[in-house]
């Protein structure tokens, strides 16, 4: 049954065109992820299907029967009202019955009463306030009789979630639902949406959220919409035999456009002496193999400070709001490589930890030393307070004209840009014109350009787009100094900390060896109320009860680990040998790529596709191995 179908759309902004003449549906039961680059369109195209935006062209069609609930990136709330009073204007037969009940109770009416209460019976709607109320708390609103002009603007966007959930809409729309949402009320969503029946649509950069809750994936890319059946796994793989697939028609294409360019120059100057079917068809090949792309590969190959022996030590450190503790005597020295994920609800106080360690609030009490050497790169959840009408290229240059790579080159800001996969036309964009996700991109430019050898990072996956997050990951994973992470989203969280900070409440941080998952597997397997059943059985021996004491960092029992194995000669030798081969085989993978490019016969372009990803296959193979080895070193 199909619940919305569009055709034909097409969108543009001045002489940006987002895409044109493109169609797409989604079927009842259809749990749909849009993906692709920053500025690609995800966010206008979500719009224009929600009805919220109208296209230049083309047509929406939404099943006339059904509901449909949208979550904006940006969602218009009344400041005046009530939390409770925002998700209760929300529309459902559910909420319109809570509400008659209400005004009838407010006005006495009896007869308008007994209709409201046999509706509230039929539509089980008498515990509805205590479901919103749920699902408010699992999303960190508790309070919900504070007025919306006094949230955050990451408070505003789960009232506004939780308005758009509780609806239980037919299709459910949303647009980067897990921004501005902690770690354990995401996995509430993941569950919720996973056992809800109906049909969601959304834009997603979240790859663990994106594997376990879509079974389609569809990508926009230059313009065009490529639909995948499966999860987020599954398109992966399909899509990298679809680009190499590409890469393949896109050689067969330029070798088909010299011939027939070759034939144009031969033929008489006035066109109309020549076959127009074969002119036209010369035109379209010529826009086809020509078209520019715009999925550069963002290259953070910065030079790094060096680091001293003497990095950061924190000393008895505590910090309370009022009644709320923050911290209580936390006590951590930094040492050199460190990987450190920083976990716990919303207003546990992560980001107080961060502004403490950088200077921008003082303790209560305790210290914070910093080595002589130590150079802060803080990348911070608020957007840079950049003017609307400075330039890109002008933003940068105020910071640096020229910066030094990792190899000792230099280059430009203009080149450097590039490197950000700012082309030439978009540095020269005024900073109001960038999306949400280029603005992040630019930020995270302006604090890596400062060569920083302390990276603290507060939510850097908001709005950065998968490729992104995929090369800012090999970045940090090969960052020479420390990093201290606060983030939402668990496979980046996973893949580069070695450990984790778990902010528990009343002041209590948990120092858990081992990354977001491992932390969530130990803890779940956890008997409840622990600390219950300890004194019961202290008790039962007669035996003073021992007072809980508050230490910071928590111990935890460890899980018994290995003496660090010691490679063999011959491990050794491998390890060496490995990242020669993998070099090698990068360089031949060029050379291939290459000579694709130059086009050729059928059977030499298919044996070069089958080369360059049996290379592939080759490469992580040989890399899984060497970072085996690596392990040891």
């Amino acid at each position: 049954m199909n619940y919305l179908s569009a055709e034909n759309l097409t969108k543009s902004y001045g002489d940006r065109m987002l895409f044109r003449n493109l169609t797409f549906g989604i079927n009842r039961g259809d749990k749909v992820a849009i993906v692709g680059a920053n500025g690609s369109g995800k966010t206008t195209l979500l719009s224009i299907l929600a009805g919220a935006m109208p296209p230049d062209s083309g047509i929406v069609s939404h099943r006339k029967d059904i509901t449909i609930g949208y979550l904006d990136q940006q969602p218009d709330l009344n400041d005046a009202m009530t939390v409770m009073e925002v998700v209760l204007a929300g529309e459902s037969a559910q909420l319109d019955a809570v509400r008659a009940y209400e005004h009838a109770l407010l006005h006495d009416d009896h007869a308008a009463l007994e209709s409201a209460m046999s509706d509230m019976e039929k539509l089980e709607a008498w515990d509805y306030e205590a479901q919103i109320r749920q699902i408010l708390g699992e999303l960190g609103i508790q309070d919900v009789e504070q007025r919306i002009g006094s949230l955050s603007g990451g408070q505003r966007k789960r009232v506004a979630l939780a308005r758009v959930l509780i609806q239980s809409p037919d299709l459910l729309i949303l647009d980067e639902p897990t921004n501005h949402l902690d770690l354990e009320a995401i996995e509430y969503l993941e569950s919720f949406l996973n056992t809800n029946n109906g049909t969601l649509l959304m834009v997603s950069h979240d790859r663990y959220f994106l594997d376990r809750v879509c079974n389609q994936i569809a990508e926009m890319d230059n313009g065009q919409l490529y639909t995948y059946k499966g999860n987020y796994a599954y398109f992966l793989e399909k899509k990298d035999e679809r680009e190499m697939a590409a890469a393949s028609e896109l050689a067969k294409d330029r070798n088909t456009f010299r011939r027939e360019l070759e034939w144009m120059r031969r033929q008489p100057k006035a066109r109309g002496t020549k076959a127009q079917y074969r002119i036209d068809a010369f035109d379209e090949l010529k826009e086809k193999t020509s078209g520019k792309r715009s999925d550069g590969e963002l290259d953070l190959n910065l030079r790094t400070s060096r680091l001293g022996s003497k990095i950061l030590e924190v000393e008895n450190l505590s910090k309370r709001f009022g009644d709320k503790i923050l911290l209580d005597h936390f006590n951590y020295t930094f040492q050199r490589m460190d990987r450190v994920g920083l976990i716990g609800k919303n207003g546990m106080g992560k980001t107080t930890l961060m502004n403490m360690m950088t200077g921008q609030i003082r303790p209560d009490s305790g210290k914070i030393t910093a080595g002589g050497t130590v150079k802060f790169g803080y990348y911070t959840q608020t957007e840079l307070d950049l003017p609307e009408t400075q330039r890109v290229i002008d933003v940068v240059q105020d910071v640096a004209e020229v910066m030094k790579l990792a190899n000792g080159d230099t280059i430009t800001a203009s080149q450097l840009l590039s490197r950000f996969l700012f082309d030439r036309s978009k540095q020269y964009d005024y900073v109001a014109k960038l999306s949400g996700g280029e603005k992040r991109r630019l930020q995270l430019l302006l604090v890596l350009v400062q060569n920083p050898n302390f990276l603290i990072l507060d939510e850097p996956t908001n709005d950065l787009d998968i490729t992104t997050l995929n090369v800012l990951e090999d970045f940090l994973l090969n960052f020479s100094g420390c990093v201290l992470i606060v983030t939402h989203d668990r496979y980046f969280m996973d893949r580069l900390v070695d450990h984790v900070f778990v902010m528990e409440g009343a002041g209590k941080v948990r120092d858990y060896p081992g990354n977001y998952t491992d932390y969530r597997e130990w803890r779940d397997s956890q008997p409840k109320n622990t600390s219950q059943n300890a004194k019961a059985a202290l008790a039962s021996k007669n035996q003073p009860v021992t007072p809980e004491v508050s230490v910071s960092p928590t111990t935890i029992p460890m899980p018994v680990v290995e003496a660090k194995k010691k490679l063999s000669f011959k491990e050794i030798k491998e390890y060496e040998t490995l990242e020669k081969e993998i070099e090698s085989l990068e360089q031949r993978k060029t050379v291939v790529i290459g000579l694709l490019d130059t086009g050729g016969h059928h059977e030499q372009l298919t044996a070069w596709a089958r080369e360059i990803e049996e290379i592939d296959q080759a490469i992580t193979k040989k890399s899984d191995r060497w970072l085996e080895l690596a392990d040891y070193i």
